[in-house]
Parts: C-alpha cells; structure tokens; sequence
C-alpha cells in the first residue's frame, strides 16, 4: 500500500459534489469539516453548491480546486453525469433532499444510475461520504475495482 508517511492520500481525486437546496446546509458543513482533505483534490460541483463551498472554505483559508458546472435544475446533474460516463469522476457526494420531490428527477436519476453503471462510488449521506474518501483503498495499487457485471443468472429449483 503506498500511503505517505503523514496518513493523507497520495493519489488525487476528482471529486463531484452535489447537494439538494435542503441538504445544502448539510454539505457545506461536511465541506468545512473536511476542508484539509477536500483541498488536496479537484472538487467538480453544481453551480449553487459549488460557490457555497469554495465561500465557506475560502472564509477558513482553505484554497481548494473548485469546478462549477450549471446548477442542478439547469443541467448541472447531467453534466456531471457524462463526466462520470467519460470516466472523469472518481467519487461522487449527493446529499439528496428525500423528503420533497423535485422539479429534476429525471435527471437526478440519471447521475444515480451512471455512479452505478461505471462503478464510481456515490455517497447519499455524510457518513458514507466520511468512509469513501478516508478509504485506504484509494492509494492502494494492488486494489483494483472489480467491473460491475451484467449477466443473466439461471438458478435452477
């Protein structure tokens, strides 16, 4: 395993961020909680989230690496969904607001979905998130993430 001898991660990450309007709050506080670890990657996020991180991170003195695509109503999901496709994602956050429907489904479905087709893990809440991005397996060269395969399986009874 190559880790470095301080316990922070070797390799960098692209990092897709996105948070429902309720769950902003949410992210922008595991962002900051964060902060020391987030800096040391590339931070991809919808458009409102985005700036409410690199503000709150920013008004801590943290300098981190921030992408905004368009906000999750507009297309922001999308994007960051063919970013995924075209393997440009290692880690995805959704804080997804669950208990009010929303105007984009279709889409929010759709980033869903792409996570799992191309075996990019996804974090729908804070403590899965914690556990994904202070995983050793991130740095280990030996691990390599097995392909998710989609087979008819045939039981016989």
């Amino acid at each position: 395993m190559n880790k470095q001898n301080d316990g922070t991660m070797k390799k960098q990450l692209k990092i897709a961020l996105v948070a429902h309007d309720r769950r902003k709050a949410d992210m922008v506080e595991w962002a900051i909680f964060n902060a020391d670890m987030l800096a040391k990657h590339q931070l991809i996020c919808t458009g409102t989230t985005g700036s409410l991180i690199q503000q709150a991170l920013k008004d801590k003195g943290v300098d981190v690496d921030i992408t905004c695509m368009n906000s999750g109503p507009l297309g922001g999901d999308a994007e960051i969904a063919a970013l995924v496709v075209r393997k440009q994602i290692n880690l995805a956050v959704f804080l997804i607001d669950d208990l009010n429907a929303q105007p984009h489904e279709a889409d929010i479905q759709m980033l869903l979905r792409q996570c799992r087709v191309h075996n990019v893990p996804i974090a729908c809440n804070r403590y899965s998130a914690d556990l994904m991005i202070t995983s050793t397996l991130w740095d280990n060269d030996d691990y390599i993430p097995k392909e998710p395969r989609y087979v008819r399986f045939d039981r016989e009874v």
